[in-house]
């Protein structure tokens, strides 16, 4: 997995977490999602990293959308707010 192809990135930076989305392609041309979760700690970076394969996608995708509708279902306003301003704090 060290010589997979980088194809896409998307950053996305969070208060003091930055998140990193990566499509990979391996040397059998197969597609996996790599997650990772980076933050600073004491002057280093602690990294965590999740690969999704391309035939877990569909349920993975699932599983998301279920996730985010019940957090948004059942998130009461004040406390959707709180986390969004804690994201926005450096």
């Amino acid at each position: 997995m060290q010589d997979d192809k980088n194809l896409f990135t998307e950053k996305v930076p969070a208060g003091k977490r930055t998140y990193f989305m990566d499509v990979m392609e391996n040397h059998k041309g197969h597609r996996y999602i790599k997650f990772t979760e980076s933050r600073a700690n004491d002057g280093e970076f602690i990294r965590h990293t999740v690969r999704i394969f391309q035939e877990d996608f569909d349920k993975i995708f699932t599983a998301f959308d279920s996730m985010k509708s019940f957090i948004q279902s059942t998130t009461p306003p004040s406390a959707a707010k709180e986390e969004k301003e804690e994201d926005l704090s450096f």
